[in-house]
Parts: C-alpha cells; sequence; structure tokens
C-alpha cells in the first residue's frame, strides 16, 4: 500500500508525519524550531535553520516508518500562514523570516485601516490589512530597511520556502496567495493591490500560484541525501496551515464552523460565492469557486502555555518526574474552580486581539479567596470566549449549524463540552492525529491520484469523533459572563493604548 508524507511547521515545533493510504500514522518525528526576538514586537526564524530541523525530522520518521522510502508517493507541505519569507537573486535567505505572531508592523496596518485604505483592501482583496499580513510586513521592511527591501527577488510563505528546499521550485499555493495580493472576485493577483500598499516594485514578482493538489516538482538528489526520501518523489503545492487543520479534522465546508485552538484562535467556514466583511478574511478556498471565510487573532492556546510557563514551571517538572502530566493536575483544578460562582476574567490577548493592535492581555474581578483553578478556569474561559468573538461575526453571514474543534487544548474532553457550552453549539472533537499534516497528506494524496479530491477522506470519522451539546444552565450563566467579557474590552479599549505606550518608555 502507498504511503504519504505531510510535513506541518508550527510556529515552534516543525513535524514530518508518514500516513498510510488509509489515514493510519506510520510514524512522526518533530523537531523544536527557536523564534528569535531581537527587539520588542519583532519575532523571527533562522530560515536554514528551519529546513535544517525539518530535514532531520523528515530523514527521522523515513527511518522509523517500517516502509521503504520508495513506498512514499507524494508529499506536501503546510506550515503557519502569513508572515514572509525573503530570497534574494541567487535565491537565499534575506534575512531572517518574519513569523505570524510578529507585529512591528501594527502603527502600519492601523493607520491603513483608519484611512481609505483598509475600506479599499476589504473590497479588493477580501480582507482588512493587519500587522502580520505579507503586505504589512513588507511595506514596513519598504519604510526601514529600504537596502533590504530593494534587494527582494522572492517573497513566500513558510511552507513555500520547505517546498523549495524539497524540490528546488518557487512558488506558492491558491490558498496561501491570497493572504494580501489577490482580487477577492476573480482569485487570481492584482497588481491593484500592490499599489494600494506601496508596494508597486514588488508586482510582477509574485509567486506562481498552483493548485493546492499540483505537482510541482520532485525531491531534489541533495535533498533525497539529506532526508532518505527518494529523489524525484512528487511534491505538491501544498495549502496554508488554517486551512490544512481545517481539512485534516473533516471541518472543511459549508454549513460547518472549524474551530482550531492553537496559538492562533483560527474559526473558519467555507461558501460558495464571496462574502466580504471586515470581521474576517474572504480568502481563496481549495479549490476554484471556493472561499474560505476565517475570523482570527493570535490569542488562543499560546495565553494557556504561558500560564504555565511563568507559574507552574516548578509544579510543571515536578509532574514530569513523577510521570504525571501539569494538564491533568490543572484539569482537576479547573473542574474544581468550575463548580463554584467566580468573578476572575481573563483577556488573553499576550499577543494581539480582535480589538486592535494596542491590546494586551489582563486578569479582572481577582479576590484574595481566588486560588490557582480560579486563575486556570479565568484563562481556558477567556481563550474561549475570544473563540464565540469570531464564531458570532461568522454565525452573523454563514449560519453554521454545528462546530469541529482541534487544537492542542481540544485533547482534554472537557474543554470540547467548554466550547459547546460558551458557543452555543454542538461541538465534535475528532482524534485525529496531526489535523494539519493529515490536511497536507490529503492533498498530496489526491495529487497523485490516490483520491479523487482533497475532501475524499479514507477514515470513518463517525469511529474516531466525539459530539458534545450545549448544557442549557451552563450556557445562559456562560451568555452572561461572556456579555462582562465584551464590556471589560470596551472599558480597556481607551487603556491598551496607554499601557503600550508605558511599556515602551525606558
Amino acid at each position: 500500500m502507498p504511503c504519504i508524507m505531510g510535513i506541518d511547521s508550527g510556529l515552534t515545533v516543525t513535524k514530518a508525519v508518514i500516513f498510510d493510504a488509509d489515514g493510519t500514522v506510520l510514524a512522526i518525528a518533530r523537531r523544536r524550531v527557536p523564534q528569535l526576538i531581537p527587539a520588542p514586537q519583532h519575532v523571527e526564524r533562522d530560515m536554514d535553520g528551519l529546513w535544517a530541523a525539518t530535514a532531520d525530522a523528515i530523514r527521522e520518521a523515513v527511518a522509523a516508518c517500517g516502509r521503504p522510502a520508495s513506498d512514499i508517493v507524494a508529499i506536501a507541505a503546510t506550515a503557519h500562514g502569513d508572515g514572509i519569507y525573503l530570497l534574494d537573486d541567487d535565491k537565499r535567505p534575506l534575512g531572517n523570516a518574519i513569523v505570524s505572531l510578529d507585529t512591528r508592523a501594527d502603527a502600519i496596518a492601523d493607520a491603513w485601516n483608519e484611512s481609505e485604505i483598509g475600506a479599499q483592501s476589504l473590497t479588493l482583496t477580501g480582507q482588512k490589512p493587519h500587522a502580520s499580513a505579507p503586505s504589512a510586513i513588507l511595506r514596513w521592511i519598504r519604510d526601514h530597511e529600504p537596502e533590504r527591501y530593494a534587494r527582494i527577488a522572492h517573497f513566500i510563505a513558510a511552507k513555500d520556502w520547505l517546498r523549495f528546499c524539497l524540490c528546488g521550485t518557487i512558488g506558492t499555493d491558491r490558498t496561501e496567495a491570497s493572504t494580501s495580493f489577490t482580487n477577492v472576485l476573480t482569485q487570481d493577483y492584482a497588481d491593484d493591490a500592490f499599489r494600494l500598499f506601496g508596494l508597486d516594485r514588488l508586482a510582477g514578482r509574485q509567486p506562481p500560484m498552483a493548485g493546492s493538489t499540483e505537482i510541482v516538482g520532485g525531491v531534489t538528489v541533495e535533498t533525497a541525501r539529506q532526508t532518505g526520501l527518494v529523489a524525484g518523489t512528487p511534491v505538491m503545492a501544498g495549502l496554508h496551515d488554517v486551512t490544512a487543520s481545517a481539512l485534516g479534522m473533516g471541518g472543511y465546508g459549508e454549513g460547518v464552523v472549524a474551530v482550531i485552538a492553537g496559538t492562533y484562535s483560527i474559526n473558519e467556514t467555507v461558501s460558495p460565492v464571496p462574502k466580504v466583511d471586515g470581521r474576517w478574511f474572504c480568502r481563496n478556498g481549495i479549490l476554484p469557486g471556493e472561499w474560505n471565510n476565517m475570523s482570527i487573532s493570535p490569542a488562543s492556546t499560546a495565553n494557556y502555555d504561558w500560564f504555565i510557563d511563568q507559574f507552574c514551571s516548578a509544579d510543571a517538572k515536578a509532574a514530569e518526574a513523577t510521570g504525571e502530566s501539569i494538564h491533568a493536575i490543572l484539569g482537576k483544578e479547573f473542574e474544581a474552580a468550575r463548580e463554584r460562582p467566580s468573578s476572575a476574567f481573563f483577556h488573553p490577548y499576550l499577543f494581539g486581539s480582535p480589538f486592535g493592535g494596542a491590546s494586551s492581555a489582563g486578569f479582572y474581578g481577582l479576590n484574595a479567596w481566588h486560588d490557582r483553578g480560579d486563575l486556570v478556569r479565568a484563562v481556558l474561559e477567556g481563550i474561549a470566549f475570544n473563540h464565540r468573538v469570531h464564531v458570532d461575526a461568522l454565525r452573523d453571514c454563514f449560519a453554521p449549524t454545528s462546530a469541529r474543534l482541534t487544537g492542542g487544548i481540544s485533547r482534554n474532553p472537557a474543554m470540547a463540552g467548554l466550547f459547546a457550552d460558551i458557543l452555543g453549539l454542538p461541538v465534535t472533537a475528532t482524534r485525529t492525529e496531526e489535523a494539519a499534516a493529515w490536511g497536507a497528506a490529503l492533498c498530496a494524496s489526491a495529487g497523485a491520484g490516490l483520491f479523487a479530491s482533497p475532501t475524499d477522506d479514507p477514515r470513518d470519522l463517525a469511529s474516531i469523533e466525539t459530539t458534545y451539546q450545549p448544557d442549557p444552565g451552563r450556557q445562559k450563566a456562560y451568555d452572561e459572563k461572556y456579555r462582562a467579557f465584551l464590556d471589560l474590552a470596551g472599558a480597556m479599549k481607551p487603556l491598551w493604548p496607554v499601557l503600550r505606550r508605558l511599556g515602551a518608555k525606558n
């Protein structure tokens, strides 16, 4: 039986996963990829380091899968979306990549959105500019690093860099191409978009666009030597990781909202026509004539990870030493805290929010009788409340009747129930191992002719998923808390810029 490789490179970990044609995982290998923070708001990564880590992961997965490398009939990559990866005329990295947690361009995006450029961008490209959009980052480079800007020969995304390292061709796919510079109606590049953002020099330099299932090259001899893959193995164009995650968990389609609780709060649904609104990105779907409507903010599980790192590190080490999990310990504290009233709230805005570039995180309503369980509860509820901000926006136009949940936080069964209560929707948690990598593998499989379409998932999804219905009593209580959550955000809006200025003072 043939097998397929899906590569998934997130903001902290890059993974190579080999699947059997029926979706069974044969091997997984992971490598951490360090983030570089050379200045406040600057979040970068070394591009050669990313490839070296990914190549190591591929080699380990190939060696561990128990099948010859020649059984791998196709490869596709997905990776964090937005941000920018630059190459010079020699096709070498032009400095570090700027990843999607970077907010150096937030003032540029805010200024555009306060002017007519924001409205024009929404009409033309289907989305308003934001700090991690390629348009805003490239404009920042133009204004602050003109020598670097003048040397840009190619600008691509994270998974496109991995594709180049695999097969030596430069390009992108339909989903990634629509992050800044495509016409939302035609789904093709628009020179007007480059002019709108003051990036005229880059018009015509955009990466060629292919379908996610299209073969864009074969593994090079050098890459085969590095990874253990067979030279010539077909490489497909792949897709943006937001779309890949929805596809991999069976949530890519109309009538359902895919909720991905990862580093970002990602909430998306597919439509057969473009529907434009400032609260979401209307981007290209996998196939022509499909649009993926994404309501997103960098405000989800990364806040929970931060809480553990900052306030639970000793307990985490002690738990690890005894074979226990800090997540299990906090899970018990969370469940106990849910059984009592609490005024504690948390805005999960360590890296950004739906409410503007100056927002920041905060605990509210704390009293001396609150314990760590109340704080954990506030963090997890705050994450789910922020997802509801986005889901409510999509419900205004698309009326999804159910949600599907994935992301690291979804592995805790209590979280799917919490999301059901807060969203007021049936929430299905699918036991999909490596959803984004499987989404990439589905595209690779379709390109290799194993399936007619990337949505032809061969797995019996009913056997690997559980649906949680909202509890009427808890849903009513959470509706009240959600209104308070929004009121707190409204009250903080004029104060967030003040806090940002105080934090910037020497």
